[in-house]
């Protein structure tokens, strides 16, 4: 031992320092009265040696091996070492059987799963940082004044969700950001998401990832191509340390807390997207972080022959319902919400989720049902992406015990038909504007359904409507990654355009799409930047792309403020209008939400496959009293049509939107809504949608 290095170790140690039993719960590391008490899973390991390290330092200071008699309880070992303060970083070195099956390696540190900080990258794309990042736990105090923040509970078919990815949110130059692409970033950017007016934020992973394990470059720059969106965790528990500000190891969690506080004060909830279905270990080929070298066979689906199962498409699929994993899982849920205070959940690849250790998909699932019961978990939000990558496809009969809310990939899908104006698709839209019925109906209720035109995964929104085929050449795989089925319509032209016709369709285009989202029964989703007109120049697979391309440019926001301004007026429309929120498809007591479906005449809807035409009366009463009719048309075909209005006793129709109408123009302010000269018709554009509002 080096006598710095020995000189910093022991001033982490006191004089009784020693090394004892300990107990098998709870599992990591926890600081007791006296020291430090380690505990982790290994069921197939034959020996375990705990490592000290120093910060900074790479070798270690201390190695103390677990004896399996005194040092194990079951498959749990664990060890309690006296006189040990906060301040070191720890791993195992881990050996048994190497395998097929179990893949242990004496020589490799492991990380402990249950660590809440890791030897991470401090910096984004430090390749310098260490010689094995992320394999050490940061022991750090847990210590912090939350002033009294809870979750706020609002209820999920009151929101407003917004997608983002904390660095690409604030990284840009253009944000002027002093902390930029970190929570830190995000708290600098609240007074905008105020004005904008959502309700609720969706980050994209923020748990541990390398952001080096992409391997490719950019095949005409050059330049390296990093792992952006960071879906191939590390941990299910240590936020990533380059989303920190802060050079102290572990400064990253009172920057996470900081920024939640500063969002739930400012009325807003935030909802982690977690990774709950793969690893980043990746197959056989990948590298030895964490799980692989502590229990192989518990952690991951194995085939007979110990191959690792592929649900994910990401190499290794996540063993969810065995039962450690099951509930290594509710562990790191609860501690998101108790420790953490997070609103809520979106599930990556959820339907993982539901599938058996052989990988059959099971009717009741028991972690997707004890997410659903769990009591900790009792007023957060639950959201599923009801699908995997093995083709399995739940929308609608995700299993939910009257929880579980579903991205619904079919409002995307119709909405995306129905406004390039494919034929077939205007019952499709009526479901979809009633708070998709036809899949919530029956003992779920509007709210279940998270609507969503737009998401990190696919076109940005401008880009749906410039392009009519993927271009990510740049992601360096010669364009076969990304999705090929994007019901896209570029509106004349491939990319940008010049043309000031085709510049006015598509922004029209755009109108009609946020119109549907935020006036349909359900919970809206808008994707980052769509509102000021994000372009990722037709690369509908972003996840490399750690640049301009990704990232948000707010310059963008200042040269389409008309288009900032229609989103921030629905917004603003839906939350004063609380029949288009009311979360039942009942009418009961009187109170509730009704709709009459119309075509050019009334009560005459037209259902035909060639139909691209609809018109929908909403009405009825909430808790607050009789509320405003609100009559939405949505003409898709080509040509202008008149439409015949419903008569209203002692009010008139006044215009809120009409997509045709340029500039602001398009939306009105509803102080300032204009009253129609004709009461009983209005003339609709092609391809517009209007919404009209009675006083």
């Amino acid at each position: 031992m080096a006598s710095a290095s020995a000189t910093k170790f022991l001033a982490l140690i006191s004089e009784d320092f020693s090394i004892q039993r300990g107990h098998a719960l709870p599992f990591g590391a926890t600081v007791e009265r006296g020291g430090i008490n380690f505990s982790i899973y290994a069921r197939h390991a034959t020996r375990v040696m705990l490592m000290f390290f120093l910060p900074d330092e790479d070798q270690e200071i201390a190695a103390f091996p677990l004896d399996s008699q005194l040092n194990r309880t079951g498959d749990v070992w664990h060890v309690f070492v006296a006189g040990l303060n906060p301040g070191i970083q720890y791993g195992y070195k881990i050996d048994g059987p190497h395998n097929q099956v179990h893949r242990y390696d004496n020589t490799v540190i492991v990380a402990d799963p249950y660590a809440i900080a890791l030897n991470g990258r401090g910096k984004w794309a430090d390749a310098g940082h260490s010689k094995s990042p992320f394999r050490r736990a940061v022991l750090v105090p847990k210590d912090y004044d939350w002033e009294f923040d809870q979750p706020l509970n609002r209820p999920l078919a009151d929101s407003i969700i917004y997608e983002l990815h904390i660095r690409s949110f604030s990284q840009d130059p253009s944000a002027h950001a002093q902390h930029p692409g970190t929570f830190r970033g995000l708290i600098e950017k609240i007074p905008y998401l105020l004005e904008l007016g959502i309700t609720a934020v969706e980050l994209l992973p923020v748990t541990e990832f390398d952001e080096l394990d992409n391997t490719r470059s950019h095949p005409e720059t050059g330049a390296a191509l990093h792992n952006l969106w960071g879906y191939h965790p590390l941990s299910f528990f240590a936020l990533k340390a380059a989303y920190g500000s802060g050079d102290a190891l572990g400064s990253e969690i009172n920057d996470f807390k900081d920024m939640v506080k500063a969002l739930h004060a400012a009325g807003i909830e935030v909802i982690l997207d977690v990774v709950y279905n793969h690893s980043g270990e990746g197959d056989h080929r990948g590298p030895t972080y964490s799980f692989k070298g502590i229990d192989n066979s518990t952690y991951y689906m194995l085939s007979e022959h110990g191959h690792y199962m592929n649900f994910s498409g990401c190499g290794n699929t996540i063993n969810c319902n065995q039962p450690y994993v099951r509930n290594f899982i509710m562990d790191s849920l609860r501690y998101w919400v108790m420790d953490m205070h997070v609103d809520g959940f979106r599930f990556d690849l959820a339907s993982i989720l539901g599938r058996d250790q052989q990988g059959r998909v099971l009717d009741s699932p028991p972690l997707l049902e004890q997410i659903a019961a769990d009591p900790i978990l009792a007023s957060t939000k639950l959201i599923a992406e009801a699908w995997d990558a093995a083709g399995l496809y739940q929308v609608g009969s995700f299993p939910n015990w009257g929880r579980w809310a579903e991205w619904n990939g079919h409002f995307r899908d119709d909405v995306r038909h129905f406004v390039k104006g494919d034929p077939g698709f205007v019952g499709r839209l009526a479901n979809r504007l009633s708070g998709s019925a036809d899949l919530y109906q029956f003992g779920r209720d509007p709210g279940h359904g998270i609507n969503f035109v737009t998401s990190h995964d696919g076109f940005t929104l401008r880009d749906l409507v410039s392009y009519n085929d993927k271009h990510n050449w740049a992601n360096g795989e010669h364009n076969n990654d990304g999705d090929n089925h994007n019901l896209s319509w570029n509106c004349g032209a491939e990319g940008e355009s010049a043309d000031p016709d085709i510049a006015r369709l598509r922004a029209q285009q755009v109108r009609n799409l946020a119109t549907l989202l935020l006036v349909s029964r359900g919970v809206p989703m808008i994707l980052a930047g769509d509102e000021f007109g994000r372009s990722q120049q037709g690369n509908n697979n972003s996840y490399c792309q750690d640049n301009a391309m990704s990232w948000l440019n707010w310059r963008d926001l200042a040269i389409n403020q008309s288009l900032f301004r229609f989103f921030r007026l629905l917004i603003a429309f839906r939350k004063s209008h609380p029949l288009l929120r009311h979360d039942s498809f009942a009418i009961k007591d009187g109170l509730g939400l009704q709709i009459h479906w119309h075509g050019q005449h009334l009560n005459a809807p037209d259902w035909g496959y060639e139909s691209r035409q609809i018109a929908a009366h909403f009405f009825g009463t909430s808790a607050l009293g009789v509320a405003p009719d609100v009559y939405l048309i949505a003409n898709a075909h080509w040509q202008g049509a008149n439409f015949q209005l419903p008569n209203l006793n002692n009010q008139r129709w006044y215009r809120f939107v009409d997509t045709n109408l340029p500039g602001d123009l398009a939306i009105m302010d509803e102080a300032h809504m204009p009253a129609l000269t004709d009461p009983h018709h209005y003339f609709v554009a092609a391809r517009t949608t209007v919404v009209l509002v009675a006083r």
